[in-house]
C-alpha cells in the first residue's frame, strides 16, 4: 500500500525536477481554457499507478476531473481507454509526461511480475522483490511488485536483518556474524543469511537462522541441498533469475525466489495521452 503523503511529495519533486521555471509552451493557451484527454494503452499487459494519474492532475489543479477506469493489477489490452482527464489544458499537458512515465514504468513491473508469477504457478514458491530499486522510485516500483502477484522482500534497510557475503566476511564467520544480529533483534525481526556452499548452509541451520538464501546457486545444487534445512527454517533462492529460470528455480522445493529482474529487466508499457475533440 503506498502512503498518499509520500506519494504527493515525490510527485512534487518531480514535477519541479521538470518544471523549474514554468512550462513555456502551454502558455500559449489562455490560463481559463478547459480540455478533455484520455490515457490509452498501446500494448497489452498489467496495469498498475492510478494513484500517480489521480494525485499527479489534481495537484496541479485541485478542479481537475480525473476518472481512472481499471483497478491496478487488472489486464489491458490494446487500445484500452485506462483514464479520462478534464479540466486546465495546461495542467494537463504540464503534468502529463511526469505521469506518464511513472504509469509506464509500474506498469511494465506489474506485467513482468505477473509473467514471473505465472511460471512459478503450482510449485509452493512465491516471486518477491528485491531492493535493487531505481534510486527515488522505490516505493512507487515495490507497489507495482505487489500489483502483479508478487511480494515485497526487504522495504528498507530496517526491515529485518540480511546478513549476506560481506557481512560475514567482515564478521568472519555465519556464527560470528548472527550472533551479533541477534543482540539487535526484537520480537518481529528475522534474521536472514546468504550462503554460498554447503559448510555456509550447515553453519546456518546450526545457528537456527530464520531463512536461508541460496545465492547464485544452480538448481542442481539447490535440489541436493535444500534437505539439510529443516522445515521451520524459510528458503529463498536467489542471484540472477529471470523469466527464462524462474520455473526451474521454483521446482527445486524454495520457498521464495527473489528477482532483481523484476526492476531492471522489464520494459515500460506503452501508454500515451491524447487529447479528446
Amino acid at each position: 500500500m503506498l502512503n498518499i503523503l509520500n506519494v504527493r511529495e515525490k510527485l512534487k519533486q518531480f514535477y519541479i525536477e521538470d518544471n523549474h521555471h514554468g512550462d513555456i509552451s502551454t502558455q500559449i493557451f489562455g490560463a481559463g481554457l478547459t480540455g478533455h484527454a484520455e490515457m490509452i494503452a498501446r500494448e497489452s499487459g498489467y496495469f498498475s499507478g492510478s494513484v500517480v494519474i489521480e494525485e499527479g492532475f489534481r495537484m496541479i489543479d485541485p478542479d481537475m476531473a480525473v476518472e481512472v477506469l481499471l483497478e491496478d493489477g487488472r489486464a489491458v489490452r490494446e487500445g484500452d481507454t485506462i483514464a479520462r482527464i478534464s479540466g486546465s489544458i495546461r495542467a494537463i499537458l504540464t503534468m502529463e509526461r511526469t505521469v506518464l512515465n511513472l504509469v509506464q514504468r509500474m506498469s511494465g513491473i506489474t506485467t513482468q511480475t505477473r509473467e514471473f508469477v505465472e511460471q512459478a504457478a503450482g510449485t509452493g514458491a512465491e516471486i518477491i522483490d528485491t531492493r535493487k530499486t531505481t534510486p527515488g522510485l522505490g516505493m512507487f516500483e515495490k507497489y507495482a511488485v505487489t500489483a502483479g502477484g508478487g511480494r515485497n522482500h526487504r522495504r528498507t534497510l530496517n526491515d529485518g536483518l540480511m546478513l549476506k557475503d560481506n557481512h560475514i566476511d567482515f564478521m568472519g564467520s555465519v556464527g560470528a556474524a548472527v550472533g551479533r544480529a541477534r543482540m539487535l533483534t526484537g520480537p518481529m525481526d528475522k534474521v536472514e543469511v546468504e550462503i554460498e556452499d554447503v559448510e555456509m548452509l550447515k553453519e546456518a541451520v546450526d545457528n537456527d537462522v530464520d531463512i536461508i538464501m541460496f545465492d547464485n546457486c544452480a538448481t542442481g545444487w539447490i535440489r541436493e541441498h535444500i534437505h539439510l534445512v529443516p522445515p521451520h527454517i524459510r528458503t529463498e533462492a536467489s542471484g540472477g533469475i529471470t523469466l527464462d529460470t524462474v520455473k526451474e528455480y521454483a521446482e527445486t522445493g524454495v520457498d521464495y525466489i527473489s528477482a532483481g529482474a523484476l526492476f531492471h529487466h522489464q520494459e515500460a508499457l506503452d501508454i500515451t495521452l491524447k487529447v479528446v475533440k
